[in-house]
């Protein structure tokens, strides 16, 4: 016969994912559809969603621990925004023009 329709033959790989091929953990296909409907260029090869989703993750990690020394420093175990903006690079700042707005608003409601 022909060799069509034979029962020992091996069953189909169960499908994998992109991500589970590459190895992040963001999703390469969801990095490949916006870099596609973001028309950063015309065509977008097979690897650029990887790459990507690998500098995603790396700068994710980075920050992430940066944040989390920024809050143990501050005796604190869970990361809050401020420590990811310190982590950052912000400078805790608070410009003088805000503080007095505050203090004019202060006096007016009291009626001084």
């Amino acid at each position: 016969m022909s060799g069509r329709g034979k029962t020992g033959g091996k069953a189909l790989a169960k499908a994998k994912t992109r991500s589970s091929r590459a190895g992040p953990e963001f999703p390469v296909s969801r990095v490949h559809r916006l870099l596609r409907k973001g028309n950063y260029a015309e065509r977008v090869g097979a690897g650029a969603p990887v790459y990507l989703a690998a500098v995603f993750e790396y700068l994710t990690a980075e920050i992430l621990e940066l944040a989390g020394s920024a809050a143990r420093d501050n005796k604190k175990t869970c990361i809050i925004p401020r420590h990811l903006q310190l982590a950052g690079g912000v400078l805790p700042n608070i410009h003088f023009f805000f503080f007095f707005f505050k203090y004019i608003k202060q006096h007016k409601a009291h009626g001084r």
